[in-house]
């Protein structure tokens, strides 16, 4: 199930998806949001992105490829790592600061600072949230990013990407070994 939001009047959409885009500051920072339901384990869906996300690609592995711990300890913020991915049919890598990490609400920040994505955006923060009820598991995606000018499509395939791991995880963890 994905559930859509559209606040700002002057949206424009290219995906199936749902999507939220909100003007904020000076109408140059935005933010799109996609909802996602999965069946398999919420708690274990935020503890992978929190404290072992080198082990996505091994759920992944098409769409990526690594993800190395490059300063600090994994789960912990501050530190940095950088993801090695296949996106838009080429190999990328994002070197990414996790910001904050809220385990009351099941969140992870990432701000990417280096890296392909930094080729369009001044800012790009990529935050992963999960809603546990009982057996239903709500993944929120939510990609807060700067265009470097007017000319940078919105990152709409950068969210079908993230909607497509999440699916690929949730495969790995509901499919018998």
């Amino acid at each position: 199930m994905l559930r859509l939001y559209e606040e700002a009047g002057d949206v424009q959409t290219n995906s199936s998806y749902p999507i939220e885009i909100e003007r904020m500051a000076h109408e140059v920072c935005q933010k799109l949001v996609s909802q996602i339901c999965i069946k398999s384990d919420g708690d274990v869906f935020h503890q992978l992105f929190r404290q072992k996300p080198h082990k996505i690609s091994g759920m992944c592995p098409d769409k990526v490829k690594a993800c190395e711990l490059h300063q600090g300890q994994w789960g912990t913020v501050g530190s940095v790592i950088c993801w090695s991915y296949f996106h838009d049919g080429k190999e990328r890598v994002a070197k990414e600061i996790i910001e904050a990490i809220d385990e009351e609400n099941k969140s992870v920040t990432f701000n990417v600072i280096e890296g392909d994505l930094m080729e369009q955006f001044k800012v790009m923060k990529l935050i992963v949230h999960v809603d546990t009820k009982g057996e239903d598991n709500l993944v929120t995606w939510t990609l807060q990013y700067q265009k470097l000018n007017k000319d940078v499509a919105d990152p709409h395939s950068l969210m079908d990407f993230c909607l497509h791991v999440t699916k690929d995880i949730e495969t790995h963890h509901i499919t018998p070994a």
